[in-house]
């Protein structure tokens, strides 16, 4: 199941492109691929977990700055900012947040280590994605340590940053925090379910129930999901285009539902998530499989004419991601909490 994962891993860190199956190390390595990997061996079950959490957990702490903000590509030994973005931040935030917990010994304590350092900072972030990811973090630590506990007044900030986006924008039919749908758009209320679980705060449970119920009924209307492709993406006032269709899409979506499940108890999300999952497996537009069951890899993404042959790091992160939780969960155990891809 891993073999994709540590193929496209080196003493640096996940490589961020393949061709074919190929790593190309003249991609670079960034923080976006290794925060997620990270979360990937905090539930693996294999010999190379260990070895593989201290290469992704090294990575982010090469990556932070003394500021606490994370540089998000490195490239021939050196890192560029050229790729650095609230959402990088964000997400590095939240991924350190569940590695926090981790039973590696260092793993927990550089966790801690960079939390200390960039929480102040992650609470300025403004770009939607980014303080969802925020938000989910700021949850995970309130729920799991007693010296966070004080984080409420800053989760429930973050939350209403979401919630009056949410209200500025929707309207009608339209029950979005955007005018437009781009990537990872299950994550906005998936974070908003996660403060929910924490916090009791009905308003925030109507607008991540009023949100997700908006995005699946458009993205299972055809009783598959279809994504938000990235050729121009969803404009308010445009019809939705189909491709290109990626993976981290379809992993946003099914940890979302997971969530939302977990969060209110309602079977019909769990349902929404297993049809989400089955996008990998061939129940898609193109009706054709995204898991390579030869390389353990997954295609960067659905395009007009098949499959993209390439299979990078983004794409293997984010399935192996969803697909541990979902299994998980199908196996009945007890989560409250879920990361996001």
């Amino acid at each position: 199941m891993y073999k994709h994962l540590m193929r496209m891993t080196d003493s640096t860190g996940i490589i961020q492109f393949a061709e074919n199956s190929t790593p190309q190390k003249s991609s670079g390595y960034t923080v976006d691929d290794n925060a997620r990997a990270l979360l990937v061996t905090l539930d693996m079950k294999d010999d190379a977990r260990e070895k593989l959490a201290e290469t992704y957990i090294r990575f982010l702490e090469q990556a932070q700055e003394d500021n606490g903000l994370w540089n998000n590509l490195k490239l021939e030994d050196r890192f560029v900012p050229v790729l650095n973005s609230e959402d990088c931040m964000g997400r590095a935030f939240m991924s350190i947040s569940f590695s926090a917990l981790s039973d590696m010994g260092h793993v927990k304590q550089a966790s801690l280590k960079m939390l200390n350092k960039s929480l102040k900072k992650v609470l300025n972030l403004n770009a939607p994605r980014a303080v969802a990811y925020v938000l989910l973090g700021l949850v995970n630590l309130i729920n799991n340590f007693d010296q966070h506990k004080d984080l409420y007044p800053a989760a429930k900030k973050m939350a209403y940053k979401l919630v009056n986006l949410y209200e500025e924008n929707s309207a009608g039919k339209w029950r979005w925090f955007e005018d437009r749908l781009t990537y990872c758009n299950a994550l906005l209320p998936h974070s908003l379910f996660s403060y929910y679980a924490v916090s009791g705060d009905r308003k925030v449970l109507e607008v991540a129930k009023n949100a997700l119920e908006f995005l699946t009924e458009v993205l299972f209307k055809e009783g598959y999901l279809n994504i938000v492709g990235n050729r121009g993406w969803w404009k308010k006032e445009d019809a939705m285009p189909l491709y290109d269709q990626q993976p981290v899409d379809a992993a946003s979506i099914i940890l979302a539902c997971l969530q939302a499940y977990v969060t209110t108890g309602e079977k019909e999300y769990f349902i929404k998530a297993k049809t989400a999952y089955n996008w990998y497996w061939g129940e898609n537009i193109n009706e054709v499989p995204l898991i390579n069951q030869n390389t353990q890899g997954c295609h960067d993404g659905l395009t007009p004419d098949g499959v993209n042959q390439n299979q990078g790091a983004e794409a293997i992160v984010t399935f192996l991601l969803a697909h541990q939780i979902l299994e998980q969960i199908e196996s009945k155990v007890e989560r409250s909490l879920i990361p996001a891809a």
